[in-house]
């Protein structure tokens, strides 16, 4: 078997999300952060939604940085909230700006990057899963990183958003066996 993960679809946008990036593993902390943010905004909607937008998002939020995200009021919320090309959604926007501070107060991107890997002692959980059925929504690990996640002050970050995540972020790897982007 060497077809691709089935949930990508044959969507040109999706197939090389899916092929390039999807469970590739990311070690910058500010992309990790970035990433768990647009997994946030995901929350209710298919990824696909955010993915086509993921460039509006990057626009809107200033490229992710969290050290001018952290400083936003009542006046960018509401500039967000105006922006169609965006998900526009105050509590996911409130939970960003407030995101940002806890992240800044985890110690930034290196120090975020470090605490994200350690809880897989820094490689990729690699799974045997043969059939999309089998794979979990969520895990105990993303149950502990959810809950860790909240008591460091960050919102959005249920156990299903962040399993997702950790897919994305290649914490672990959950290419079906056979997928030509196991790459493993």
């Amino acid at each position: 078997m060497n077809e691709r993960c089935g949930w990508c679809g044959d969507d040109p946008l999706y197939v090389a999300y899916h092929d390039d990036e999807w469970g590739v593993p990311e070690f910058d902390g500010r992309a990790l952060w970035e990433k768990l943010i647009l997994d946030g905004f995901q929350a209710g909607l298919a990824w696909i939604t955010v993915l086509r937008k993921r460039e509006a998002f990057r626009e809107a939020f200033a490229g992710f940085d969290p050290q001018i995200i952290a400083r936003w009021g009542d006046a960018e919320v509401s500039r967000l909230l105006a922006n169609p090309g965006i998900i526009r959604h105050r509590g996911k926007i409130e939970a960003t700006i407030g995101n940002a501070e806890a992240y800044l107060d985890l110690g930034g991107a290196e120090a975020f990057s470090q605490r994200v890997w350690s809880y897989v002692g820094g490689e990729p959980q690699v799974n045997q899963f043969t059939r999309l059925e089998e794979v979990p929504a969520a895990t105990p690990l993303s149950t502990q990183i959810s809950k860790d996640l909240r008591k460091a002050g960050f919102r959005f970050v249920g156990p299903t958003i962040v399993y997702a995540w950790m897919q994305a972020c290649g914490l672990v790897n959950d290419h079906l066996v056979g997928c030509p982007a196991r790459r493993v």
